[in-house]
């Protein structure tokens, strides 16, 4: 039996990492490394360790105060990638994540329906952009993650308040999303996970309280959290069994999508307005599970990450012998 190769984890934020950790021990991933991408130094002639490389850098660093680690992280994808390292959800599927704009050009390039969206930067420029839609519309932070930014406005007068207001925040680069607003007949969006180009599991998430909707368990501590975490409610609330399957026709897209993306990890959300179309908004690369969640439904998300770096494994490894 083949020795399975070192894990190299990239990460910021560490209270999403036992899961993971505990997914590869189970798969029987025994060399595990951790390397937190706050600080640190790249030698472009120095190979990387071999070994399979895991990027978990989240586009809501900067909120725990690691605001060098998306342009860190960046060098550091490409230099793997140089190399000839195999990264889970490498440096393309990273770009996508952390730019809305560019997640809204991928969705209309593979057919998926998406809210119309346009990026703007400077008071002025978003307020012209804001003109140009009929109806309500929200704004949020293009480089994501928590929900940040996210705020809703039935015309431009309201929204030229808040850019005055000094509790405004553009967001990293100043760099903001108006998007048209979706209005749902239930308070309520869906998340869809999908692993190795297999889709896992599906679930509804409470919007009630907002849209600060993080899965992991890290997450559901209420209020008062401090910056380090993205607040939300408990899971029992806020999550429901979706009844989405792996054949719906939107998910078959997904997974298509992911594959031709290089995308490996995604949570991809929508939105379903009353006369039942479907818009695609997010998609999440650092995604996370809720261990509550998933003890209900019978999946451990992490679980079926390792399961896939297994089969990666055994296919790379075949490769090489058969080479």
């Amino acid at each position: 039996m083949s020795t399975l190769p070192p894990v190299h984890v990239l990460y910021e934020n560490p209270a999403w990492l036992p899961p993971l950790l505990e997914g590869l021990a189970a798969e029987g991933f025994t060399d595990v490394r951790t390397i937190a991408l706050v600080e640190g130094v790249i030698d472009p002639l120095q190979s990387p360790a071999e070994g399979i490389w895991i990027n978990r850098i989240s586009p809501s660093s900067h909120t725990r105060g690691h605001s060098a680690t998306i342009e860190l992280g960046r060098e550091v994808l490409y230099w793997l990638e140089a190399h000839g390292r195999r990264v889970i959800n490498g440096l393309g599927a990273f770009e996508l994540e952390v730019s809305k704009l560019r997640q809204d050009l991928v969705l209309t390039k593979w057919g998926i329906d998406t809210p119309r969206t346009v990026l703007a930067l400077g008071k002025s420029s978003i307020l012209k952009a804001a003109r140009t839609f009929d109806g309500p519309f929200i704004t949020k932070h293009n480089q994501g993650g928590k929900g940040l930014g996210i705020r809703l406005f039935e015309g431009v007068d309201s929204l030229e308040l808040w850019l005055d207001d000094p509790k405004f925040d553009p967001g990293p680069g100043g760099k903001v999303i108006l998007q048209q607003y979706i209005e749902s007949p239930q308070p309520f969006i869906t998340r869809v996970e999908i692993v190795g180009g297999d889709f896992v599991l599906a679930m509804q998430s409470n919007t009630a309280d907002g849209f600060e909707l993080c899965p992991s368990d890290a997450c559901q501590i209420g209020d008062g959290g401090g910056p380090d975490v993205c607040p939300a409610e408990g899971p029992a609330s806020k999550f429901a069994r979706s009844p989405l399957a792996a054949d719906d026709p939107l998910v078959l897209k997904y997974i298509q999508m992911c594959k031709g993306e290089g995308i490996d990890l995604a949570g991809i959300e929508f939105i379903e307005d009353e006369d039942g179309r479907r818009y695609t908004y997010d998609i999440n690369g650092t995604t996370n599970y809720s261990g509550v969640f998933g003890e209900q439904v019978g999946v451990d998300g992490m679980r079926e990450l390792a399961k896939y770096l297994r089969k990666e494994v055994a296919v790379e490894q075949s490769a090489r012998a058969v080479a």
